[in-house]
């Protein structure tokens, strides 16, 4: 049979489910075949009796008989192959390195294809033919090739390590057993070899799951120094964009200053230019009735002399410059003024833009909120998609669950957190009225409670005076400078944290700080009563957009 031939019954002749060649062949109502015991076992396992090859179902378990056929042809190949492995296995081949050579061969040494543990010798297959044949030979004991024989045999009794010493925890040979450990407790090698590699199994796990575990670590740290990455980066550009900011805003007052300062200048040249060119229009009309005084004195013509001298006797009229001067422009403190108004505007730049970048920070804890409707106060309407609330005047028909508010209109919101950190924003445009919030599990839904943190709340609201409070035990009065059109609820479990912002200001309104919390939060709803239709603009939960 050529080695294609014999590659193509192999691939013919193997189970589909342990991938060997058949042992005890059978076939199923739908023709494929499987070892016996291997299609058995796979439908203990199983609660239908399907072919693991084509699926199909057999509502009853299928009676399987040995296809003699395929057993035949599955025989006829084993002896075959054994007959192909005898024939290649008499090819002598050279020891390669790691391989245990004959001790017997000169020159080229051949591989060993067995050890004798009474000669403490190794033999290739020409060489191993003696213990094969002879008589005397054949009650040597032959194991798979192994090097240092001589480790293997008591060094005190020269025979061979058979037996373990569990008292002295050691291998010893038969005589050991009789002499020097004769009261000791012995167990076959095999026995002990089992036991020490049951052991040695577990140690394996132990040290793969450690290995995992350490792998998992360093994905860990690899993540953390990827999210500290990130992080940096997040910071980077966040420094780099209120740094460039308050250049911008130093920059401006610079021009400003200098803008300042050359326009004082150019005031003064200015006034001087006019001074200047007033005193020479005075100076040319002096030089002229200089001229008509000198000409006139020069004069030999009496009476000329008199006729015109009324007319140039005095000095012409001119401006008195006695107290006119053009003093140098001051610029003391100028610099000064324009810090201190730098100052001030660089504080106001600043608040405002860490405000916006602390309200960008907790926009990354965004979740997804939907409002409850078992918690619903029955006045209540609430919209199919979970995210608006409005007050209704016509009290509908619920069930009073005990999740139910039944004395205010409050609603929840269906997720609740008990760790982290979470963040939601809702629209209170156009009310008049409002509380926002969240509150623990445990509140009081069905009857009188006042909202505050010793019930359980942590909210602000708009009062029915317009005005804005921070239910804080005795209200906190909160002055805005404009109305909230949507407030941000930020929440740190652990750090006991409840702050509230207006987003659209990107200002802060007022954190609830040094909470204890050890119970589930939900976020808290509070539309009130219409008003006679002026507060009847719903509550909406809006999808957060990141700040610019």
């Amino acid at each position: 049979m050529s080695a294609a031939s014999c590659l193509r019954s192999e691939d013919q002749f193997r189970c589909s489910i342990c991938l060997d060649v058949f042992t005890d062949p059978v076939s199923t109502p739908c023709g494929h075949n499987f070892c016996k015991n291997c299609i058995n076992e796979h439908w203990n396992s199983n609660d239908q009796y399907l072919c693991p090859l084509c699926k199909e179902t057999f509502y009853t378990r299928p009676e399987l008989h040995i296809n003699t056929f395929i057993s035949e042809m599955v025989s006829q190949f084993r002896q075959e192959a054994q007959q192909k492995a005898s024939s290649s296995s008499s090819e002598q081949q050279a020891a390669k390195p790691g391989e245990v050579p004959c001790d017997v061969c000169t020159g080229t040494k051949l591989k060993a294809l067995k050890s004798c543990l009474v000669c403490l010798t190794s033999y290739c297959e020409t060489h191993l033919e003696p213990h094969l044949t002879k008589s005397v030979l054949k009650r040597h004991q032959l194991i798979d090739p192994v090097e240092n024989l001589e480790d293997r045999m008591c060094m005190k009794h020269d025979k061979p390590l058979e037996l373990f010493c569990k008292t002295d925890q050691t291998c010893v040979c038969m005589l050991c057993s009789v002499l020097d450990h004769k009261t000791h407790e012995f167990v076959p090698l095999k026995e002990e070899y089992e036991g020490k590699k049951a052991k040695l199994g577990k140690t394996e796990a132990e040290i793969q799951k450690m290995i995992q575990k350490r792998r998992l670590k360093i994905e860990e740290i690899k993540h953390s120094v990827d999210l500290s990455e990130e992080a940096a980066d997040r910071e980077k550009a966040e420094g780099v964009q209120v740094f460039t900011a308050l250049m911008q805003s130093v920059e401006r007052s610079l021009n400003e200053l200098i803008e300042t300062i050359e326009e004082k200048q150019r005031t003064a040249e200015k006034q001087a230019e006019d001074f200047i060119k007033e005193l020479e229009q005075e100076i040319s009309e002096l030089k002229k009735r200089s001229s008509e005084v000198e000409k006139l004195s020069h004069s030999e013509d009496h009476l000329h002399l008199l006729q015109n001298f009324p007319s140039l006797k005095a000095v012409p009229p001119t401006k008195d410059w006695t107290e006119v001067c053009v003093h140098p422009s001051s610029y003391e403190r100028t610099v000064v003024r324009a810090v201190a108004q730098l100052e001030e505007t660089l504080s106001k730049q600043m608040k405002k833009l860490l405000a916006e970048l602390e309200l960008k920070r907790v926009q990354q804890y965004a979740v997804d909120v939907t409002l409850d409707p078992n918690t619903a106060y029955p006045h209540l309407i609430l919209s199919a998609d979970g995210k608006q609330v409005k007050y209704s005047d016509v009290k509908k028909k619920l069930p009073d669950n005990p999740e139910r508010f039944t004395h205010y209109c409050i609603v929840l919101g269906k997720q609740s957190f008990s760790s982290g950190t979470f963040y939601f924003e809702v629209q209170v445009k156009e009310k008049t009225r409002w509380a926002l919030g969240v509150a623990r599990e445990s509140i009081n839904r069905k009857g009188d409670t006042t909202l505050s943190p010793h019930n359980g709340f942590w909210t602000i609201w708009l009062t029915n005076r317009n005005e804005y409070e921070a239910l804080a035990g005795p209200p906190v009065d909160l002055s805005l400078k404009s109305d909230p059109q949507k407030v941000g609820v930020f929440v740190n479990y652990e750090e006991g944290l409840v702050s509230f912002y207006d987003v659209d200001a990107a200002a802060l309104i007022y954190s609830f700080t040094g909470c204890s919390f050890t119970e589930k939060l939900y976020p808290f709803f509070c539309p009130y009563p219409n008003d006679g239709g002026k507060n009847s603009a719903p509550l909406i939960i809006c999808p957060v957009n990141q700040t610019e």
